[in-house]
């Protein structure tokens, strides 16, 4: 069991996970009271998404390395969860359509996140979304007053962080079906920071 922890967190400064591994790759790290049956199988690694979508864009992070939690990639070894990540400001989203500390930011109805350099290994990270209504300009064609009020409907998200981190491309739909309706009678938007990382 650990926590994963930004020391500059009231400065802003949030958790991004970069990869996480539950098994175990060599008979040196958690070995304390186990006996050797239990340290043989060194090529049982099972990449999971679980830490980044429990932790990213907290300050901090507790998370216990439980087969309950993560699954049990090679019975009757004693395993152990290795996670890479690092602490970074996070981005202050704003509705402006402007890159927002090297982000690329989206904010549209149905939309797809890219990575163009995805045969370089790039893989999407999602710093933030939020779905609901933060203005009267935004996404707002065809619709009455009615339904542009309220601009204190906001709804923060990790739904598109469990569907996209780590992809090349990931395809996504702005609707009450999927993330819930936080303002009713209102017309809705879904609001993405994002870049792209190598692997």
């Amino acid at each position: 069991a650990f926590s994963l922890a930004c020391f500059n967190a009231d400065q802003g400064q949030v958790i991004v996970v970069y990869g996480a591994d539950y098994g175990r790759r060599d008979r040196t790290t958690c070995i304390n009271g186990r006996p050797d049956s239990q340290l043989q199988n060194v090529s049982c690694s099972k990449p999971t998404n679980i830490v980044a979508t429990r932790c990213n864009g907290k300050n901090t992070c507790d998370i216990r390395a439980l087969n309950s939690v993560f699954g049990d990639p090679c019975p009757d070894i004693y395993k152990y969860l290795e996670v890479a990540y690092r602490s970074r400001q996070s981005p202050q989203l704003s509705l402006n359509n402007k890159t927002v500390n090297e982000l690329s930011q989206t904010v549209i109805r149905a939309f797809s996140l890219a990575c163009f350099n995805a045969d370089q290994g790039q893989v999407i990270v999602v710093y933030g979304a939020d779905y609901g209504r933060r203005d009267r300009t935004t996404c707002i064609n065809g619709r009455p007053d009615s339904q542009l009020q309220n601009v204190s409907c906001s709804k923060p998200t990790n739904i598109v962080a469990t569907r996209c981190n780590g992809k090349n491309t990931c395809d996504i739909r702005a609707l009450n079906s999927v993330f819930g309706d936080p303002c009713p009678d209102i017309y809705k938007y879904l609001e993405v920071a994002y870049r792209c990382k190598c692997e």
